[in-house]
């Protein structure tokens, strides 16, 4: 197992797009971050929004970054053929499968984490400047408040559920462009047809079982019986829908010929 870690840890590094792809990661939820805050005020008392779900607008862009990555970890190998090779060397598949998922989930990780600190930080400054002040209601963001403290871990984890997807639809399609784009339209495409949805009674059941709808809910920190489902149980949804493609990706990597 070390070695196989290892030879995947060279991969990655080596691979002249991972790097780029988890500084873009936090470079555009940063970005994002900035210019939704920058735009947003609070100018009387007891105006709504929620700052800390604001700063961290950027996931919504940087979660498309972050699936291309985990796609490519193993997509790559099999627009190239490299898969062959790799499993020439590693009969064992899951042997290979599994550090490429510790590889991802640790890069994203740190690129998470980095994306989610500079974006709370930024927001703390721009909000609290735009009105979003004690007077208004509204307290500066602070790690120190449990509800924070737990939105930023959880867009941490809600990234690195968002990785293993789309390691596992890669796995299962083996195909990059195909594994991009199912990957894509789970994360952007059930959100859309949740909001076309006119019955509110499934409207609320389909944000309830969407990945990215229920996932994101692990960011709010106001108002949480109005969601369509809890902060954690929503970041339960997207886990399972992660276990779900990659436990299937698993199997049918034993299972049939590379």
């Amino acid at each position: 197992m070390s070695r196989a870690l290892h030879a995947e840890w060279t991969k990655l590094r080596t691979a002249g797009g991972t790097g780029w792809l988890l500084l873009t990661t936090v470079v555009l939820m940063v970005g994002v971050g900035v210019l939704v805050c920058a735009n947003v005020d609070c100018q009387s008392a007891g105006c709504a929004g929620d700052p800390t779900r604001i700063s961290l607008t950027g996931v919504q862009i940087g979660q498309a970054v972050v699936a291309v990555l985990a796609v490519l970890a193993i997509g790559g190998e099999y627009g190239t053929g490299m898969i062959q090779v790799t499993f020439a060397a590693v009969p064992r598949r899951l042997v290979v499968l599994a550090p490429k998922a510790l590889l991802v989930i640790g890069g994203v990780a740190l690129a998470g984490a980095a994306a989610v600190a500079g974006s709370l930080a930024a927001g703390r400054v721009l909000l609290t400047g735009n009105g979003f002040t004690p007077a208004h209601g509204q307290a500066a963001i602070s790690l120190g408040d449990a509800a924070t403290l737990r939105a930023a871990l959880g867009t941490v984890l809600y990234l690195v559920l968002v990785a293993l997807l789309s390691l596992g639809v890669a796995t299962l399609v083996r195909d990059s462009a195909t594994a991009i784009g199912t990957v894509l339209g789970l994360l952007y495409l059930a959100p859309i047809i949740a909001s076309v949805v006119s019955d509110p009674h499934w409207h609320k059941r389909f944000e309830r079982v969407a990945p990215s709808s229920a996932g994101l809910a692990i960011q709010a920190t106001r108002d949480l019986t109005s969601l369509p489902i809890g902060p954690w149980a929503g970041l339960g949804v997207l886990a399972l829908w992660a276990v779900a493609a990659l436990g299937g990706g698993a199997l049918l990597l034993r299972l049939r010929d590379a």
